[in-house]
């Protein structure tokens, strides 16, 4: 019998270069879910108790947040990046 188990991106985000190079490929993507799972997926592997505390936002609001279909704010988008230590930047397209 063969055991399948649903794929957790947060487990093997534990690197910082890793983390910026993930979130930077799901912001290329012209799904926003895509770059706003991603963020959850970070916040997941940080701890999210910590990203609430360092955010200021509750712990259960940020699962929802960041749940499929969710629609945060930008603002909260924002302090859970500011939490995480990245940031959006944009440049020229080419």
């Amino acid at each position: 019998m063969v055991k399948v188990f649903e794929f957790d991106a947060s487990a093997l985000l534990d690197d910082e270069q890793l983390i910026a190079e993930y979130l930077a490929v799901a912001l290329e993507d012209d799904d926003p879910a895509i770059f706003l799972a991603a963020v959850g997926h970070v916040a997941k592997a940080r701890g999210m108790t910590e990203i609430a505390k360092e955010s200021g936002l509750g712990r259960e609001s940020l699962y929802k947040a960041f749940a499929p279909g969710a629609k945060p704010r930008y603002e909260t988008v924002q302090k859970v990046l500011h939490s995480l230590g990245v940031k959006i930047s944009v440049s020229a397209a080419q």
